[in-house]
Parts: structure tokens; C-alpha cells; sequence
């Protein structure tokens, strides 16, 4: 079913009769749309048209709300269950923050497959806001929804770069890796879709969500946390902490996210973060977009390889490493190169590092 007003009747259809609801990307190609279905085992689909039909699926608990699909960066998608405290503890905690006022108004224009977009509708729905659903995301969409009333919107960084952000009142950004100077109304966030949405704001955690690390790993503990996987197994702790897999560090209320565990690449005894690298040479003239892994080498353990985007005009690599050197230390330059067409990224803008291969 498209974005729009009847996605949120069917919600609250659903709520009513004390089911949960899982929205399924409809860009799945037929074979992972089977893999998917078959995991997250509904009772109900609801087409496109609205019509209901009833399949042989599995039950949920009382009390769950929502069961939506991680995002699939590092292998297929898991259905995390959120229920109905989990949903409303977010939209509280997020209200909170951000000072909702009553003639505020959302636009939902991110994938409701996402727990990003999704929980734009949810907020809406639970706090009585109102909320315009557009199925995709546009200047135009962007602008005309401003013009209309709207005040508050979610988005990832490469929207954000194409828009005028003062129209906004507040702006929720998440998803990929953050640009370096941001307007004085976006609000970075952290989360995972096992949280629920962001859970830390502007590096300082939500009311109510604890932040503690563990080997250097990122642990939350929070009402807004899930209460399992579909397939039953549990994310959690025996005392609720989730570990998050990202590497960081959290002092004085503040946390620095440095990446993903497997993202870290260690080459020659140090330790380099791929999301730094990407940042300077996002400043690069030559690089239109860039990605940046580790590939392995007997020398070093493993070297730096960028994947850049780039146009008829191509950076060597000589040039890249140069710029990379006038912000950052000499073992952070790349010292493979490879040229792609277009870097691999979920619809939230996080790339796909698995699926980056050398021609």
C-alpha cells in the first residue's frame, strides 16, 4: 500500500483489533519479498486497493504494536517487534525533545518500510499531530508541504544538501554519516530500528535512555527498546542493555559514535574510521560520492580502498590521498582506488559496503 491517508486508517484498523503492523517495501524484488514474508509470518495482507486476505501466518502477543524490518546494510532483514509502551515512550521521549507545539504539523516523506519514516506516522498518530504522507521524497514535495502548514520533517543527509533547511521549524536527520556544519534547527540522531527510532539527539541521549560502554562497544537500555525478533530471539540482556554493534564513547552525557565494529579498519597497527575519510573527501572537487572499506593485505593487515563516484574528470590516486592528508593522519589515506558508477545505499543513504566489487 502507497504513503498516503489510507496507510494510516489501516494502522489504526489494525490497533484496533489488536494486531501489530509490518509495512513491507515494496521494492523488493519477488524473491526477497517471499524470503521476507515467509520470516515475518503475517495473518493479513492489505494490497495496494486495500483488500484484506488472510494467510496462514503466526500470532503476536498481546500488547505489540509494530514489527518493522531491520535495514539489511549486512545480510537479510530482521522483523524487530515493538510494542504499543515501546511506540509511545518514543513519540513522549522525541516530543520532549523537540518541544512539540500544537500548531506543528510533520511531513513523512522517508520510506515507511524503515523504522526512520515510520515512526514520522506513528508520532503523529499517538500524539494527535498532524502529519502529510508523501510516498517519496522531492524538492517540490518538500517545498509545497512547507507552504502548506508543515513544520517538522525527517530526512538523511543527501536530502538535506538539496534543500533551503530554513523552512522547517525542526528537522530530524538521520541515517548515513552527518555533514560537518548543519543548520541551527537539524537535530542529528542515533538509533537503531531495535530502538525504535533515534534515541540520542544532538549526541545527548533522550529522557529516560541510558547509554554505558562496554569494550568500547555502544550499549542503550530504554523503554523504547524492542521486545524481540520476530523469530523469537532476543536482542537483550538479562537486565535489558542492547548492544548495539557501533564502537564509541559516551562522557559527560555526550556520545561520539566512531562506526560500525565491522567497519573499523585496522591497517598497520591503527585503527581508521571509514565515516572520516568519507567527510574529506566529500570536499574533494573530483568526488561526487565516495565510500570507503578496508580491503585485506598481507603487509598491512588491511588497506584503505575508496569506491568514488566521480565524473569524466577522475581524482588519481595520488590526488586522493594528498587531500586526505591535509585533514587527517597519513595511515588514513586510501591506498586503493576504484571508480563506480554509483555506491551501493539503502534508502535511508547507508551504504552497502558488502555489495562494492572490483569490475
Amino acid at each position: 500500500m502507497p504513503a498516503g491517508p489510507e496507510f494510516v486508517d489501516h494502522i489504526n484498523r489494525a490497533w484496533d483489533s489488536g494486531d501489530a503492523i509490518f509495512p513491507l517495501d515494496q521494492r523488493f524484488p519477488d524473491a526477497l519479498r517471499q524470503r521476507v514474508l515467509a520470516s515475518i509470518a503475517p495473518s493479513v495482507v492489505v494490497s495496494s486497493t486495500g483488500e484484506r486476505t488472510k494467510i496462514k501466518g503466526k500470532p503476536v502477543e498481546s500488547g505489540d504494536a509494530v514489527v518493522i524490518a531491520t535495514s539489511g546494510t549486512t545480510g537479510e532483514p530482521r522483523g524487530v517487534v515493538l510494542t504499543h509502551n515501546a511506540v509511545q515512550a518514543s513519540a513522549q521521549a522525541t516530543n520532549n525533545r523537540i518541544g512539540i507545539r500544537d500548531s506543528d504539523a510533520w511531513l513523512a516523506c522517508l520510506p515507511l518500510s524503515h523504522v526512520g519514516g515510520l515512526s514520522v506516522v506513528l508520532r503523529a498518530i499517538i500524539s494527535g499531530t498532524a502529519v502529510t504522507i508523501s510516498p517519496t521524497f522531492s524538492d517540490d514535495v518538500y517545498q509545497e508541504s512547507a507552504e502548506q502548514g508543515c513544520t517538522l520533517v525527517s530526512l538523511v543527509a543527501t536530502a538535506l544538501q538539496r534543500v533551503d533547511a530554513s523552512i522547517y521549524r525542526k528537522i530530524i536527520l538521520g541515517g548515513s554519516s552527518m555533514p560537518a556544519d548543519l543548520p541551527d534547527n537539524v537535530i542529528t540522531t542515533y538509533g537503531l530500528t531495535e530502538t525504535g527510532s533515534g534515541v540520542v539527539y544532538d549526541r545527548r541521549p533522550l529522557d529516560g535512555v541510558e547509554v554505558r560502554i562496554v569494550d568500547d562497544e555502544i550499549q542503550l537500555r530504554c523503554a523504547m527498546m524492542l521486545r524481540q525478533y520476530r523469530d523469537g530471539a532476543s536482542a537483550l540482556t538479562p537486565d535489558g542493555w542492547l548492544s548495539t554493534g557501533d564502537l564509541g564513547s559516551f562522557e559527560q552525557g555526550i556520545l561520539h559514535v566512531n562506526g560500525r565494529k565491522t567497519d573499523l579498519i585496522v591497517t598497520g597497527g591503527e585503527n581508521v574510521w571509514p565515516d572520516a575519510i568519507e567527510q574529506s573527501l566529500r570536499t574533494c572537487a573530483l568526488v561526487q560520492d565516495v565510500c570507503v572499506t578496508g580491503t585485506d593485505n598481507s603487509e598491512w593487515g588491511q588497506v584503505v580502498t575508496a569506491w568514488v563516484v566521480s565524473g569524466s574528470d577522475r581524482p588519481t590516486l595520488e590526488q586522493i590521498r594528498d587531500h586526505v592528508k591535509e585533514t587527517l593522519p597519513a595511515f588514513c589515506a586510501p591506498r586503493l582506488l576504484h571508480f563506480v558508477n554509483e555506491i551501493p545505499r539503502t534508502s535511508l543513504g547507508k551504504p552497502i559496503r558488502s555489495l562494492l566489487l572490483v569490475d
